[in-house]
């Protein structure tokens, strides 16, 4: 930091001794390195924080970096899924569709129905399994 020689350290010990005096220059000399010791301990330390700062800003920019990159990663999820979903739900509202429309030849059967005894086919729907079965029934009205 400071360019000093021996021979100028000298100089300024000699005119230390001549202006301090005998009896007190081991006492300044004392204070004097507690002194630098304590301006060094300062300098470390202010680098210290400073490299942690330098650090901190390095693990936030790559913090941000992962944030947006899991950011993209999660609206293209949902774009795939909404790609998946649209003819999911598109054959769901068909299965509904036919569901309502076998429930209604259903209910047009079963209000058509004679009055004498005959075999009529019985429809039944699953919803649950998406499944028509037909079944013989024998219906017999009163005579």
């Amino acid at each position: 930091m400071f360019d000093v020689s021996f021979s100028e350290l000298m100089l300024i010990g000699v005119i230390a001794l001549i202006v301090i005096g005998p009896e007190r220059l081991p006492k300044v000399a004392r204070t004097i390195g507690h002194l630098v010791g304590r301006a060094q301990r300062y300098v470390s330390d202010v680098k210290t924080d400073i490299q942690r700062e330098v650090d901190l800003d390095d693990l936030n920019a790559l913090k941000n970096q992962m944030d947006d990159a899991a950011k993209s990663v999660k609206l293209s999820l949902k774009d795939a899924t909404g790609d998946l979903r649209k003819p999911l739900d598109e054959a769901q509202q068909a299965l509904n569709e036919a569901s309502a429309s076998v429930e209604s030849l259903v209910e047009t059967a079963r209000s058509e129905t004679t009055a004498s005894t005959s075999t009529t086919p019985a429809v039944s729907v699953s919803t649950d399994a998406g499944a028509i079965t037909k079944a013989e029934t024998k219906t017999e009205t009163p005579t």
